[in-house]
């Protein structure tokens, strides 16, 4: 080759081709198209947008999941003021019509799901609680035991797609680390229902003589009217997601869109494999996640079904006892507050969930060591501060883990099922445990849910340990990347070691 064919040559592979020039204009396109969008984003001030965000939100689903939670636990405010005797009902009757309530919400919460999926929040939430008013309010017009059976068994279903369909609806507003904070927000409506259960029941209970002899009926009609008026309302005020949002301008929602593109791997091109179903059911940490919520829901519904009861039983009358309902639940929305707030400040999940279930676990020792409640009954109310006081902060960040734990969706999706499913196996037992003839001590019934906090505690640290172990080793390979929507097909979910978990 002579020396002019050899600088030819090399002319040739130095000049660029159309693709190369097309490819060097895109990225000088790109970079100069940076600073427009850095300059439109930085007009938007996040902590401002997250509190708008927070006061359309919070608030709206807040309302809807108090009417969910005062539905479903109103019928303990009733059993005292005359349902079972009322509806005939003998032996264990009245838990079994409990138990009922929870089967139809395992089986139709991941169906009520797809729906969401399928339609809109707009749409699904504010139908769902107009379906569950009915049922609540029906069960006010029960004659029998089998119309108990059959109203507990509809509520069950209607109510099941709330509370993981506000769940999944706030992954579409909130990045990963933003979401525990507004659950446990969300989750303290169930505590203020409590309170707004007792003040109504103690209303409501003296309306008994008008219409039928005792007030338990109107308690069921009045409230589940009053949560069909609200649901109706909240066709207006539940908002769908950023895109379709009339609050937020149009700089709002890119920012948006864009910060939860960078945060969320819900950008992913991610098909559906069983593989990925696998992962889950093969990851101990998902189990656990499960077993989190199994041992504080037996705590939790035994407590908000059985309150009224346990305070009757320790020599109340109806009336009375129906308004000492109201401290204990208002308690337990101040320590839910307050423990949330602690969470999300110092980034810790674990240790506040321990400490809250050692909280509990107060309650029912001092609930167990009053061998003469009767005779000295504030001491076993004072238990029950003690009790809610634990039970619903540690109920909230049980909860939340999986959520910002899990990542790769359908391993998320299969996590977030195996929870729930897990977790209501806990109050099914416990709908069996305060038996009729069992008060005023529930030795049983208080000695369950005192076994379930202290596993509740050892299975909280086997996961702070597992977590903190895991990110230790993964530090020591590579450091973490908090924007995961930008490793598309370059990501392998909470096994990826550039992934940290949260504990």
């Amino acid at each position: 080759m002579t020396a002019k064919s050899s600088a030819d040559a090399q002319t040739v592979l130095d000049q660029p081709d159309d693709q190369s020039l097309q490819k060097a204009k895109a990225e000088q396109d790109s970079a100069s198209a940076s600073p427009s969008i850095n300059v439109e984003h930085s007009e938007v001030d996040e902590k401002s947008l997250l509190r708008k965000i927070d006061w359309r939100l919070l608030p709206a689903v807040g309302v809807l999941y108090l009417l969910s939670f005062l539905d479903r636990s109103n019928v303990g405010n009733a059993r005292i003021e005359g349902l079972t005797g009322d509806l005939n009902m003998t032996g264990n009757q009245y838990l079994t019509g409990l138990t009922l309530y929870f089967v139809g919400y395992v089986i139709f919460e991941v169906p009520c799901n797809i729906i969401l999926k399928r339609t809109t929040p707009r749409f699904w939430l504010p139908t769902l609680t107009i379906l569950w008013g009915i049922v609540a309010t029906l069960m006010g017009i029960v004659q029998n035991l089998t119309g108990f059976f059959i109203a507990r068994f509809f509520l069950g279903v209607t109510e099941s797609g709330l509370f993981p369909g506000v769940v999944y609806y706030f992954s579409m507003w909130y990045k990963r680390r933003e979401r525990q904070f507004r659950i446990s927000l969300f989750f303290s409506a169930a505590a203020l229902a409590g309170s707004f259960g007792g003040i109504l029941a103690y209303g409501i209970g003296h309306m008994r003589g008008i219409v039928w002899e005792n007030g338990w009926r109107w308690i069921f009609i009045l409230e589940g009217i009053a949560t069909v008026v609200v649901a109706v309302f909240a066709y207006w005020f539940i908002y769908n997601y950023p895109d379709t949002a009339e609050f937020l301008t149009d700089k709002e929602r890119s920012f948006i869109r864009n910060r939860l593109a960078a945060d969320s791997d819900a950008t992913h091109d991610e098909r559906f494999t069983w593989g990925n179903v696998a992962k889950a059911l093969k990851d101990p940490k998902c189990w656990l996640y499960g077993l989190s919520f199994h041992t504080m829901s037996l705590p939790l519904y035994t407590f908000s079904l059985f309150l009224p009861s346990i305070i009757r039983d320790l020599g109340y009358t109806a009336a009375n006892a129906q308004l000492l309902t109201i401290p204990p639940y208002a308690f337990a929305f101040i320590t839910t507050l307050t423990v949330a707030t602690f969470s999300e400040k110092y980034g810790q999940r674990a240790i506040p969930l321990i400490g809250s279930a050692s909280f509990a676990m107060i309650g029912y020792i001092i609930l167990l060591a009053n061998t003469d409640p009767k005779s000295r009954p504030g001491l076993s109310y004072t238990g029950t501060f003690f009790a809610a006081g634990g039970i619903y902060p540690a109920t909230a960040l049980a909860l939340s883990w999986p959520a910002i734990n899990v990542s790769g969706q359908t391993k998320r999706a299969v996590a977030n099922g195996m929870q729930i499913s897990i977790g209501n196996l806990g109050a099914v037992l416990g709908t069996q445990l305060y038996r009729q003839n069992d008060g005023p001590r529930y030795i049983v019934g208080h000695s369950f849910a005192l076994s379930y906090l202290a596993g509740n505690i050892i299975v909280s640290l086997v996961l702070y340990l597992i977590l903190k172990k895991e990110n230790t080793r993964r530090d020591g390979i590579t450091a973490e990347v908090k924007e995961v929507g930008e490793l598309h097909g370059d990501w392998d979910g909470d096994d990826d070691a550039r992934w940290r978990f949260q504990y």
